[in-house]
């Protein structure tokens, strides 16, 4: 039987390896994955996501440090931090559900701090008005 270890190891590792079949062949049919913008089910809805954050990651530059992982029957957790060329991964955690060597639930929610600011982003700061303190 495939343990709950196994199984965060092989995604870790698909991952590192920037394997999106990879990573989507970890998750059960109706697996959901909680994000901040809303619940994607299924691997085919999950697989936008990984694609975009694989293809961030696999920029020169970058790095990814695990901070905790933690392991309780088909639970497991993780906290980690990341730095790509884009964004500053300040802290981020990922929780997983694993029955039957596939994960059902997964949750995912950081603090990402954009490296570089668009035009846009640049042109409405610099109209703000001073203030005193």
């Amino acid at each position: 039987m495939v343990s709950t270890s196994d199984v965060l190891d092989r995604h870790l590792k698909s991952f590192a390896e920037y394997d999106v079949d990879g990573l989507l062949s970890d998750y059960s049919s109706d697996a959901v994955l909680f994000a901040p913008s809303g619940p994607l089910k299924g691997p085919d809805a999950i697989r936008s996501l990984f694609e975009a954050l694989v293809s961030e990651f696999a920029k020169p530059g970058s790095s990814f440090t695990m901070q905790l992982q933690s392991i309780e029957g088909d639970y497991a957790y993780i906290l980690w931090t990341a730095e790509t060329a884009d964004n500053s991964y300040e802290f981020a955690t990922d929780t997983l559900v694993v029955r039957n060597g596939k994960i059902v639930a997964q949750s995912f929610a950081a603090k990402i701090k954009p490296k570089r600011q668009t035009a846009r982003e640049a042109d409405s700061t610099s109209s703000l008005p001073e203030t005193k303190s």
